[in-house]
């Protein structure tokens, strides 16, 4: 935890040194548009500052999901702020919701010496956007490492039975005979929603969905237009790389430049043990569209630097069009997978093909001749090495 605090601390400081640096004013305090040129921001000492702006950029991110019925007090029941501030390792610990975040701090804490269990509606792990054949290679691997799961689960109720005991109460998602599970964490996963409420949007008529995301269109202004929003508050997945991306061609736009993204390019990770990473699209949603596809696939056992380093779990997955070989999507687990899956993108961003990718040097050994061999099989029908 030592560790892990000073690490927010270098983090934070470091983009105080750049705000310094690039001569950006910082103003700590809760701000709230209340004019198409203005924000009021009251101060953590309750005094209040008036902002005014040509332009206002909203990137307000994202908040938990509660859990209805179920209160988070951040030391037994615990929101992923909470499970990162646990005192000591749980005995046992049961995760609600099999998504990203479930999974990256669940599969910490078992490796830390927790018990855990995950409790997932669904019938898959690894949230939205994950390729199914991953997705069970993925839950064989944690279920290896200790982790249980219980899918097509729902929770019914959470009572806290003493400070270091929680009673959870489930049954099958079709319904059924109910289960009681008992615990001394319980971390609440269940997602994240925009952070939109008490910023002043109504007061300006900036609108927002459903959803309660502010509505953009393709240059992120809302329909204020000198408004703007963008990252975890705006459609599209709540991806801190993402957001970023919005921001500074936001920005641009604003200046006169161009604004685009191309969202079929931005990667998504998980950041367990192995990583899983991947861009594109899965293999479901080229059925569901009638793509013809090719899939070529290589084991990282077969790998040299996997072998080496007794890292072998997992494989790089690539689709691609079966007609003109252009990389559709790529799929991986691995234990450098959130770095790999970056050249998996930037072959994507140029349009490559899988021969292309096949075609390419990759310096020996290296965990990323995993993705130069998974290309070889999509595109020649095999890999060199498995």
């Amino acid at each position: 935890m030592e560790q892990k605090r000073g690490a927010v601390k270098a983090l934070t400081g470091g983009i105080a040194q750049l705000f310094k640096k690039n001569k950006v004013t910082h103003i700590e305090g809760f701000g709230q548009i209340t004019g198409s040129n203005e924000v009021t921001i009251t101060k953590n000492d309750n005094s209040t500052e008036i902002v005014k702006a040509n332009n206002i950029l909203i990137a307000t991110g994202s908040e938990v999901t509660p859990f209805p019925g179920i209160e988070i007090d951040e030391k037994t029941i615990v929101s992923s702020t909470g499970a990162l501030s646990l005192e000591k390792v749980p005995e046992k610990m049961v995760v609600i919701g099999g998504g990203v975040i479930g999974l990256e701090l669940g599969s910490v804490w078992s490796r830390l010496g927790a018990d855990v269990t995950v409790v997932e509606f669904l019938g898959q792990i690894g949230g939205m956007g994950i390729d199914i054949e991953i997705a069970k290679k993925f839950q064989q691997i944690l279920t290896k490492q200790g982790l249980k799961f219980k899918l097509n689960t729902k929770v019914l109720s959470a009572n806290k039975v003493s400070d270091d005991q929680v009673e959870i109460q489930i049954e099958s998602a079709k319904g059924g005979k109910a289960e009681t599970l008992t615990s001394n964490v319980l971390l609440v996963s269940v997602g994240r929603r925009p952070y939109t409420e008490n910023l002043g949007l109504d007061k300006v008529g900036v609108e927002k969905d459903e959803k309660n995301r502010i509505k953009v269109n393709s240059r992120f202004q809302t329909n204020v237009p000198n408004i703007y929003a963008i990252g975890d508050c705006v459609p599209g997945p709540m991806l801190a790389h993402k957001a970023e991306d919005e921001g500074i061609v936001t920005v641009e736009g604003i200046a006169g430049g161009p604004v685009h993204i191309d969202y079929n390019c931005v990667p998504s990770v998980i950041y367990t043990f192995p990583e899983v990473a991947w861009v594109g699209k899965t293999e479901e949603e080229l059925k569901a569209n009638k793509v013809e596809y090719k899939v070529g696939k290589f084991l990282m056992l077969a790998n040299s630097r996997a072998k080496t380093n007794n890292e072998t779990d997992g494989l790089v997955k690539v689709l691609a069009d079966k007609k003109t070989d252009r990389i559709l999507g790529v799929h991986m687990i691995a234990n450098v997978a959130g770095e790999l899956i970056n050249e998996a993108v930037l072959a994507m961003e140029y349009g490559a093909s899988a021969e292309d990718v096949a075609r390419v040097c990759h310096a020996h050994p290296t965990v990323s001749e995993a993705l130069r061999e998974a290309n070889l099989a999509a595109y020649f029908g095999k890999p060199i090495n498995m």
